[in-house]
């Protein structure tokens, strides 16, 4: 299981993004302990009133716990990560938060803790947690006979089309799949030996390289989205400069977009515009059903949900009666026959917790098997869309470095043939 955490303040950013229904399918608050409060956002805003009595900013331990996807992961083994955790950093005891996210077929855990010791009133240290929590990792993927990444088994063999969460975030605002834009970059980097060689790479699949205002290297496309070539890459400056040189020949991010602007003209639009309607037009039939399955596996888990806590009150009356009052009680506890019903009580109890905790996850497993399945079918369109969206760059690359009579020949071609392509699919229906 990946582990990823951090030492940070903003509570109330924390506590919604933890509760946010919009990029997660199912959010379920698993555990709030330690805290007076009882839910995340209360507990958090409880968390920064204690530091403010000490210097400490970054007052909270915010951890993610992301297994294999396609693996069956009980909460058990969360919470037993979770507590190994704990003691190998150094938060035993402390008021924790426990939040389980679902997302295109995949679930993960998000652990969050007060640093703040309350006995000495300082923030507790925690040194080389990445290291500990890199050996935790690996010990998971042992310990359950997962595949590890290759990563974890040799650091130098990351995964190369990992991103941050502002390149995702860069991604979603131009719908685009932010692994296909990481691979574009780093394949055009990998068969250029110079800025020149770069550039034209980068133009067959429509990106333009300029010079940025704060970095050296940028890259546009002829939406006007600026790219910075190191984080996509995902080189360092003094690499990107090795191979390319200066930025000063460059054009501006300005002056780029200017020229991309005067020649992507209405009719090379039509080009990019039928793509784009293709694909939301295909996108919108498979978000309906993922909507559509997500409402109702949340009403399922509701009614579950409901079901389990009327028997769970119906269990625990049964087992109150079994426990005598007044005069008889006093007798019950002097033969110690009261402490043996107690005992009962409490096994019977655990055996119940078990039970429905039991119900629940194969409920999960049910759920997250139908959003996988689900989820192949939009990774399918997905790639069908990059490889028609690849071909149309490249054609838009060679179209703007036509002359403009040489354009208007090749539009009105393109405009017969996908006349001569739509009378054929009517006539084969």
């Amino acid at each position: 299981m990946i582990l990823k955490a951090s030492q940070r303040g903003g509570g109330s950013q924390l506590a919604v993004h933890l509760l946010k229904t919009d990029d997660n399918e199912h959010v379920e608050i698993h555990e709030v302990s330690g805290f007076m409060s009882d839910t995340p956002m209360d507990a958090f805003k409880e968390a920064h009133a204690v530091s403010r009595g000490t210097k400490c900013s970054q007052f909270l331990f915010s951890l993610s716990l992301s297994p294999p996807e396609q693996e069956k992961v009980p909460i058990s083994v969360f919470e037993q990560a979770i507590a190994d955790i704990e003691k190998k950093v150094g938060l035993v005891g402390q008021p924790r938060v426990i939040v389980f996210h679902e997302k295109e077929g995949r679930r993960h855990a998000h652990c969050v803790w007060s640093r703040i010791d309350v006995q000495k009133m300082k923030a507790i240290n925690l040194p080389h947690f990445k290291l500990k929590l890199q050996d935790i990792s690996r010990q998971l993927y042992i310990d359950n006979d997962w595949q590890m990444p290759l990563g974890l088994v040799n650091s130098t063999e990351r995964n190369p089309l990992n991103f941050t969460q502002a390149e995702w975030q860069q991604a979603k605002r131009i719908k685009q799949d932010p692994r296909i834009i990481k691979r574009t970059f780093q394949d055009c980097w990998a068969i250029s030996d110079s800025r020149k060689g770069f550039a034209n790479a980068l133009e067959e699949r429509g990106y333009y390289l300029a010079k940025g205002d704060r970095r050296g290297f940028v890259a546009v496309d002829w939406r006007g989205e600026v790219y910075a070539v190191s984080k996509w890459v995902g080189v360092r400056t003094k690499e990107l400069k090795a191979k390319l040189g200066k930025s000063d020949a460059l054009l501006s991010v300005t002056k780029t977009k200017e020229r991309l602007t005067g020649k992507f003209t209405d009719k090379l639009k039509l080009f990019s515009d039928d793509e784009l309607a293709k694909q939301e037009k295909a996108s919108s039939v498979h978000e309906a059903k993922r909507k559509s399955l997500v409402a109702v596996h949340q009403q399922v888990r509701e009614q579950l949900k409901q079901s389990q806590s009327t028997r769970h009150e119906q269990e625990t009356k049964t087992r109150s009666t079994r426990l005598p009052t007044g005069l008889k009680a006093l007798w019950f506890r002097v033969t110690g026959k009261y402490k043996k019903i107690k005992k009962q009580n409490e096994s019977e109890t655990l055996v119940c917790k078990l039970r429905d905790r039991s119900e629940q996850q194969k409920q999960i497993d049910v759920q997250l098997l139908e959003r996988r399945q689900l989820q192949r079918e939009i990774r399918l369109l997905r790639h069908h869309h990059q490889v028609r969206v690849k071909k149309l760059n490249r054609e838009i690359s060679n179209y703007l470095k036509l002359s403009p009579a040489s354009q208007n020949v090749k539009f009105e071609n393109q405009v017969k043939l996908n006349i001569r392509t739509k009378l054929k699919k009517r006539l084969s229906i």
